[in-house]
């Protein structure tokens, strides 16, 4: 998957949130990253994140805040965290494994949630189907995710939708 195609998922997606809650929020937009690891671990990723919200013209704590939750392999914690980022009210949550996705899930119908899957979306409970998705996760799926995921952030930033279907290689359902 391309960097900039990610980014504009989820930069796009912190561009749905309602009017009311940006007004309680700084004047940067905020997005929470719930990762499973450490930020030792998920190095590459974020130095990946970081360059390609750079490339989109977001520079972290310039234009753009980035509030972290590592759970340092203790997956039992990520719900909490997953709360936690929910009640600072982020624009949108990245959740870089499954396991993030459901706990941010669990936490909030209403906030938008960027995952990254090789897996069946479906199968691992994020969404109710790919011809109809529901809920608030979006995110793409399988190796050839980059055009489908900058489709996405089209599709998001086109309408204004808060939520925005899951994608299969090819098309978006």
């Amino acid at each position: 998957m391309h960097r900039r195609d990610f980014i504009r998922v989820v930069v796009g997606s912190a561009a749905t949130w309602p009017l009311a809650a940006r007004a309680q929020q700084s004047s940067m937009p905020v997005i929470g990253y719930l990762g499973p690891g450490s930020a030792q671990s998920d190095a590459f990723r974020v130095t990946g994140f970081r360059q390609g919200l750079k490339e989109a013209g977001y520079v972290e704590a310039q234009n753009l805040k980035i509030e972290y939750r590592w759970a340092e392999d203790h997956y039992d914690r990520l719900p909490a965290m997953a709360a936690d980022l929910v009640r600072h009210q982020v624009a949108v949550i990245v959740a870089t494994s499954a396991s993030a996705s459901l706990a941010a899930k669990a936490a909030t119908k209403t906030l938008p949630i960027v995952f990254e899957t090789a897996g069946d979306p479906v199968k691992l409970g994020f969404v109710d189907s790919l011809s109809r998705p529901g809920g608030n996760l979006t995110g793409p799926i399988g190796r050839r995710s980059n055009a489908e995921t900058t489709r996405i952030a089209a599709r998001v930033a086109a309408d204004g939708a808060r939520h925005c279907a899951a994608c299969q290689p090819g098309r978006i359902a």
